[in-house]
């Protein structure tokens, strides 16, 4: 018999479907329009645009991953104080590259990510033998200041629970221009159709309704929080810390901007510097 809980979970899941759906569209169509613009100009534009997605939560540009723009809607009527600080100096770098980067990691060492936040640091440990490509092209951006200064733009506090970064424009829509292959989705941590907390994996473009979209991760990714219900669809490529996992739920405890469990982040979530290190 299905509980009322079990319900609500999926009526949830149900509307974030139909959110993603209507995102993607629009995405689509907003992406043609550049391409055409960018021809006349006689400019080639190379964009590779990633989210995370399934039935359940698409490209947010946005599931997986693991939807682009956030959903305009009405602002709560209260909202908590920001718990972040002011963020760096400094601003997002435009940077395209039109292949993967060559494979400079060394497969069988151990990486580190840091994730220096307004909100504070974010520590997590990298699982470079089992998706090495994706490894190796945060290892790649991280050298070239890609993401520094760049904003977590989505939130999702209700049926998932993850903090989505990564978008240099800072819209669900951006990318380094390159794609990465899935990988590590027989991950032994991904039991039962569940992300656990303290999963750090990629957004992609894939749609689990029509098996379209496998091998389109770019430079967005989401951290997870706390358990979250996905598919194996979306790269999980690292752990993260007990001190990250207090960082992130205090930016989740701020709330996001539309007041129903999916929008822009209230609290002020600035990525000052992303680097990789060997340990």
């Amino acid at each position: 018999m299905v509980t009322q809980e079990q319900r609500r979970r999926q009526l949830a899941r149900e509307k974030f479907l139909r959110q993603q759906q209507r995102r993607t569209a629009a995405r689509r169509k907003s992406h043609t329009r550049n391409t055409v613009v960018a021809s006349v100009l006689g400019v080639i534009v190379v964009g590779s645009v990633v989210s995370y997605a399934t039935g359940v939560f698409k490209d947010d540009g946005k599931k997986a991953n693991a939807g682009a723009q956030v959903t305009p809607s009405a602002s709560p009527t209260s909202k908590a104080p920001d718990p972040c600080a002011k963020p760096a100096e400094g601003a997002v770098k435009s940077l395209s590259w039109k292949t993967e980067p060559a494979m400079s990691i060394d497969k069988s060492a151990d990486y580190t990510m840091k994730l220096a936040t307004t909100c504070g640091d974010i520590d997590i440990a990298l699982k470079t033998a089992a998706a090495p490509h994706t490894v190796n092209s945060f290892d790649f951006l991280a050298g070239k200041g890609f993401f520094d200064h760049t904003k977590c733009h989505r939130l999702t506090t209700n049926g998932i629970y993850v903090l989505q970064c990564g978008d240099p424009q800072g819209t669900g829509s951006g990318g380094p221009g390159y794609t990465i292959p899935d990988e590590n989705l027989k991950d032994t941590t991904l039991k039962g159709g569940v992300y656990p907390a303290g999963t750090l994996a990629m957004a992609n473009q894939y749609n689990a309704q029509t098996k379209q979209g496998r091998n389109t991760g770019g430079s967005q990714f989401f951290l997870v929080y706390q358990d979250s219900q996905l598919p194996a669809d979306y790269t999980p490529f690292g752990t993260i810390s007990k001190s990250g996992l207090t960082v992130l739920k205090k930016i989740a405890a701020a709330g996001e901007s539309t007041g129903q469990g999916d929008g822009a982040p209230n609290a002020t979530v600035v990525v000052n510097k992303l680097t990789v290190t060997k340990s």
